[in-house]
């Protein structure tokens, strides 16, 4: 009985040891598979800062990165609201970066074409880099010649503005202020000034400026992003097919300043109220077409009552992406990136030649404080600057 007793114990002992053995020597049974996201979890938009420099008196600048239920995607920082990539999808649901931009804080530092950025106080071109209002003359910098272009030396474009981020059921976005001091760049009046990008579900980057003043002063707020719907780095904006649903324009001076005048654009090259091939206007045999070396004009929007106007539509062919714009604004300057010269340190890696983007800036009239003809854009104190701009981004 003791040696039956002791054989048993040992082959079960043996056994143990091999299944122990063999049990070690196996992979662990693989994770469950993850499960897939609930529809609340689809159609979540979220908001993110991150460190993107630091100015040289040690001020920090963020960036935050804005992404929706479909995965189009807004970068903005706080210094002067610049959008640094904006990625959205093509017909095959494909997001590419559609404005150009460029490889470092340090570079947007200098921003001499303002990418990406809020213009004010006034975007456009203040003739002699002076006004009047109520008879008194305020003097500007000059930066473009003789004259003051988008808020002069250090328009709001340079400035870092308070951001507070935030998120809706159906939308995400970023607010951003900032008080210009009376007497900045030369504007009389301490001017508090809001605006606000949203990012919806329906695809829609929207513009909301709010400003309020204590001296009467002029205001015109813009956004100043430079798009190629073929992708940011992809060639020129000369295949691009433009609409803008305006009757007439403003034409300018060899300096680009508004003669005064509000002309048809009725056989002219500026005529895009029916679809038309960015490349057949740039170099069209026109004296405003020289004066510009390009598009570079306003056009007068066919506004019937307040309140959002269809203002522009742009399609890029082989995306089939589509932009339109809508604004509050009476005016859209068009600019086809004329003055681009492979300077630029691009962020995609190659440099931007003429014609890489275009600019659709929602405005009031270049050089209105000093066109009486003009709609005006004086703010006065106890009076409200309300303007509100949205791109719509789709396919085809």
């Amino acid at each position: 009985m003791k040696n039956e007793f002791s054989s048993s114990t040992v082959g079960w002992l043996a056994g143990a040891l091999l299944a122990a053995t063999l049990l070690g020597c196996s992979k662990p049974p693989p994770a469950p598979p993850k499960a897939p996201p609930t529809p609340e979890e689809k159609s979540k938009n979220t908001i993110s800062k991150t460190a993107f420099g630091t100015l040289p008196d040690g001020t920090a600048v963020d960036l935050f990165t804005m992404v929706n239920a479909n995965g189009m995607e807004v970068r903005a920082t706080n210094y002067g609201g610049i959008i640094t990539a904006l990625l959205v999808p093509d017909s095959t649901g494909k997001t590419t970066d559609v404005v150009l931009g460029l490889k470092s804080f340090d570079d947007y530092a200098k921003n001499p074409p303002y990418f990406g950025a809020i213009i004010g106080r006034y975007g456009n071109r203040i003739a002699k880099g002076q006004f009047k209002i109520d008879d008194q003359t305020y003097k500007l910098p000059k930066n473009d010649g003789p004259n003051t272009l988008h808020g002069g030396l250090r328009g709001f474009d340079k400035v870092v503005w308070q951001a507070e981020p935030f998120e809706k059921e159906d939308s995400v976005g970023v607010i951003f202020t900032y008080t210009s001091k009376d007497g900045e760049e030369g504007f009389p009046g301490n001017l508090q000034t809001r605006v606000t990008y949203t990012l919806t579900d329906k695809n829609e980057l929207s513009f909301d400026y709010h400003a309020t003043t204590d001296k009467p002063t002029v205001v015109n707020l813009t956004q100043h992003s430079y798009f190629n719907l073929a992708g940011d780095g992809n060639g020129d904006v000369l295949g691009h097919e433009v609409t803008i649903y305006a009757n007439e324009y403003t034409p300018v001076n060899k300096l680009l300043i508004p003669t005064g005048k509000i002309v048809s654009v009725t056989d002219t090259p500026f005529d895009f109220r029916n679809k038309v091939k960015l490349g057949d206007r740039v170099n069209a045999d026109n004296e405003q077409i020289k004066f510009g070396k390009g598009i570079d004009h306003n056009f007068v929007l066919k506004k019937k009552q307040p309140g959002l106007t269809l203002a522009a539509r742009v399609s890029e062919p082989t995306t089939r992406r589509v932009m339109e714009v809508h604004t509050t604004e009476p005016g859209v300057q068009f600019y086809t990136g004329n003055f681009l010269d492979d300077t630029l340190a691009a962020k995609a890696g190659k440099p931007y030649a003429k014609h890489s983007g275009f600019c659709l800036e929602t405005q009031h009239y270049p050089d209105s404080p000093n066109q009486s003809e003009f709609p005006s854009t004086v703010l006065r104190p106890g009076e409200e600057y309300n303007s509100k701009t949205v791109y719509t981004f789709s396919v085809r």
